[in-house]
């Protein structure tokens, strides 16, 4: 019998999703502690290189201390293999988060126990809907003053419109915080803080009646907690898997990521309740998990993870078939075979080759140029996996360089990030400037930054007068060339080639489209659609 389904059954590929600060990195490094991919967890109390984020390996993100792109790691625990993809924190590089959602299972919501829910959560959240992703709530830092936990509770049902039941329920707050009651395993876990940079088995209860309880806590602390318990179980709806799976009911865990307070039961129930591998659609068809040829997309490409090599990886999201390695894949885009001897497996920087994979893994595939996001390869049929989308960007600049005599070295450079996904990338078709879009105004300062450390070259970003951005599609050739005639001087191409209307403010936007009623200026584009550019003659 085939290892392909129980292989599949195996796998969990899941995101975690937070605000700025809430706690995601640090939940990360205590994860991989676990499930024993590094030794030591380092977000705060290790010194020197300990104390650099495993999953932060771009130096602006060690330096800064947020996380600026998606990097994904691999780790087994509990008899299931995890693929854990840390996504970008902070808002200004939400489009490198909402591609990266295309390629899980499920996901992680990461809340602070003082703040609740915060801006970026919430669009995060919506962006799980959309894709009806299934959510575990890992409500953080209950060791510092935090919000009731009925309370926490309330908000997200409130908010975010999901049926809330609690998987484990605190002991205390702030300094009199102890530990967690497994609500799932009717057990109770103490852990110690002195433990904090190491995983540790913590001390087990077996029910609420049990006598030791009364012996590890205070009186009053075990009173509540037998209180608040019975109140949750009177109160709150009963975890239901297939409810949990559709997205439409969360378990909720509690917990102290930086002293591992709840972070073994949340990874317990990740590996009992998350999906496994779920079936994708591509353009023709839905391709289930368990068919024997391989398929699957590539969501995200990273250049210069090593900067002496100038390696470019493109992230490469399996979704049917046992990959092997040397497999022949076709790359549905250039209709040419490509030959997959080097792939390699993920924590966060360091790589180790992969040999086979299953669907559910995410594998890097070192190219130059030839794979992008988008992209979909397979052992030979026809199809395109849909979802993963170019977003308009939300601000516009122009590229100024200190030595003009390194433009050849910005222009591929600035090529290189816009095929990662890092920003877009338009060059006008009149005049000589390029002229780069981003989500957020962090993103010109890490571009400027890796323009520096990676190609060492100064370039500074100023306005170039531009509002907004817009690819142009027209099915009649006719009005087409009509419109590009008329607004040449505000048209550009993207790195693929696409046609872009690059408007000054909203009232030029809006003219133009009242003017030419028949052109689709679109906020969002599908990253493999091909590219004609017949009617610039």
């Amino acid at each position: 019998m085939s290892a392909l389904p129980q292989e599949v059954h195996n796998r969990r590929t899941f995101a975690i999703i937070a605000h700025p600060d809430a706690g995601k990195t640090t939940l990360t490094e205590k994860l991989l502690l676990f499930g024993g991919a590094i030794q030591m967890a380092g977000a705060v109390k290790a010194r020197g290189e300990q104390r650099r984020a495993r999953s932060d390996w771009m130096k602006v993100e060690r330096e800064r201390g947020i996380s600026v792109t998606a990097s994904v790691m691999n780790f087994d625990y509990a008899d299931r293999t995890f693929n854990l993809v840390d996504t970008p924190g902070h808002e200004d590089f939400s489009e490198d988060t909402y591609r990266t959602l295309t390629a899980v299972d499920s996901a992680v919501m990461v809340i602070d126990a003082a703040k609740g829910i915060e801006a970026q959560t919430r669009k995060l959240f919506e962006v799980c809907r959309l894709r009806n992703v299934p959510i575990i709530t890992f409500i953080n830092k209950m060791d510092r003053e935090a919000r009731d936990p009925f309370d926490l509770m309330d908000e997200v049902e409130r908010d975010l419109q999901l049926e809330v039941t609690p998987g484990s329920w605190p002991i205390g707050s702030g300094p009199d915080f102890r530990g967690c009651y497994d609500l799932i395993r009717d057990r109770l876990v103490l852990l110690d803080r002195r433990q904090g940079d190491v995983a540790s088995e913590g001390i087990q209860c077996d029910g609420l009646d049990d006598p030791k309880l009364d012996q590890l806590l205070p009186a009053d602390q075990v009173a509540k907690l037998r209180e608040d318990v019975a109140m949750v179980r009177e109160l709150c709806p009963p975890f239901d898997l297939e409810t949990y799976r559709e997205g439409h009911q969360t378990p909720v865990f509690f917990g102290s990521a930086i002293n591992n307070f709840g972070v073994r039961e949340l990874l317990l129930s990740l590996a009992a309740y998350a999906p496994s591998p779920r079936p994708q659609h591509a353009d023709t068809r839905t391709v289930q998990p368990e068919e024997a040829k391989v398929t699957g997309f590539v969501f995200k490409v990273q250049a210069n993870m090593d900067p002496n090599h100038r390696d470019r990886i493109a992230f490469f999201r399996l979704c049917s078939g046992h990959f092997r390695r040397g497999v022949k894949l076709k790359h549905m885009r250039s209709g040419k075979l490509l030959a997959v001897n080097n792939a390699v497996l993920f924590l966060a920087r360091d790589r180790e080759l992969a040999e086979d994979a299953y669907p559910g893994d995410i594998i890097g595939i070192p190219n130059h140029g030839t794979l992008r996001i988008g992209d979909t390869l397979t052992e030979g049929e026809e199809l395109r996996y849909t979802g993963v989308p170019s977003f308009a960007p939300e601000l516009l600049q122009r590229v100024k360089l200190d030595d003009p005599m390194k433009m050849k070295h910005l222009r591929k450079a600035l090529e290189h990030f816009a095929e990662e996904g890092a920003s877009q990338v338009f060059k006008p078709l009149i005049g000589a400037d390029w002229v780069v879009g981003v989500v957020g105004p962090l993103q010109f300062e890490v571009l400027a930054a890796r323009i520096d450390a990676e190609y060492d070259i100064k370039a500074k970003f100023e306005s170039c007068g531009y509002d907004s951005a817009r690819w142009i599609e027209c099915d009649d050739p006719v009005v087409l060339k009509s419109f590009l005639d008329s607004n040449r001087s505000a048209l550009a191409e993207d790195h693929d080639g696409a046609l872009v209307y690059l408007a000054r403010n909203g009232w030029q936007l809006n003219r133009a489209q009242v003017d030419y009623p028949k052109i689709r200026f679109q906020k969002t584009r599908e990253q493999n659609r091909a590219v004609t550019t017949s009617a610039l003659g």
